[in-house]
Formats: C-alpha cells, structure tokens, sequence
C-alpha cells in the first residue's frame, strides 16, 4: 500500500503533527503535483521509482524531520539521487504554481499569515577543480616556499 493513503487514514491532528501540512492543503499539492507530471510524462517512458504521492511525502519528511536524504533513501528503497532529484521537483512545481508561492514582502507586513514555507536546505560549495595551481599558495604543509628549494 502506498506511504499516502496509510497517511490520510490518520486523524487529521495525528496528520497535521506528523507531515506538516492539513490533509486539504497534502492532497491540493498532490493534484497540482500529479498533473504536472502527467503533462511531463505525456509521450510515455520508464515507470517512476517513486509515486508522486512519496515524492511529496519525502519532501514533507526532509523539511519537517531534518532527515538525512540516505537515511529517507534507505527508508524508500530508492537512491540517494532519487530522494534528490525528487526533493528538488517538488520545490520547483509547487514555487511555480500559484497557490504556493510565499507572498512579497509588503503581504507579511499587512495581513496575518496561516502557513509559511522556508527553504532552509544546504547547498555545496563548489571548489576549483581544474587550474587549481595557479591559486594553490603551498602553505598547507607548514613548510614555506622558499626553504622547499633548499
């Protein structure tokens, strides 16, 4: 049976308390979710690893848990890069439709806000990987420069 409709068997507090979100607001992003994923995958290709349903369920997870993706990889039997690419999806669906896009700034000075979302993931720092000599200063060993020629 699907992680989902396990899910939506809960009360709606147990629901709430443990993916984040009201069942409404869980199965509004589900159908906004679905039909862009049937628009994405109209001419057919290999079957999704993953449900859309789980995909949302593992976002929901890593942004209300702080879990690890190989920890919520392991949990569904999928990779690490999947949790990923799924993770990401997600954000960037549900940011481009309007229903869940985070008001400007003027909207959170005015009025009182019911559910806010914050993108608080890390991200990589990219570090040179070709022509790195030219900036390498020698210093890491502890020996400098100009005593190596000795």
């Amino acid at each position: 049976m699907e992680r989902a409709k396990k899910a939506l068997k809960l009360p709606n507090e147990q629901f709430k308390r443990i993916i984040g979100t009201k069942k409404s607001v869980f199965q509004r992003m589900t159908h906004v979710l679905q039909v862009a994923y049937d628009k994405l995958h109209e001419p057919g290709g290999k079957p999704p690893d993953l449900s859309v349903s789980d995909k949302l369920l593992i976002t929901l997870q890593y942004y209300r848990e702080y879990r690890t993706m190989e920890h919520i990889s392991i949990d569904y039997c999928c990779s690490k890069s999947t949790v990923c690419r799924s993770i990401n999806w997600v954000e960037q669906t549900l940011s481009a439709h309007g229903d869940f896009q985070l008001p400007g700034k003027g909207a959170l000075q005015d009025g009182e806000l019911k559910e806010v979302a914050i993108d608080v993931t890390e991200h990589p720092i990219n570090r040179p990987q070709e022509g790195q000599k030219e900036w390498y200063s020698g210093k890491k060993n502890g020996i400098p420069t100009s005593l190596k020629s000795l």
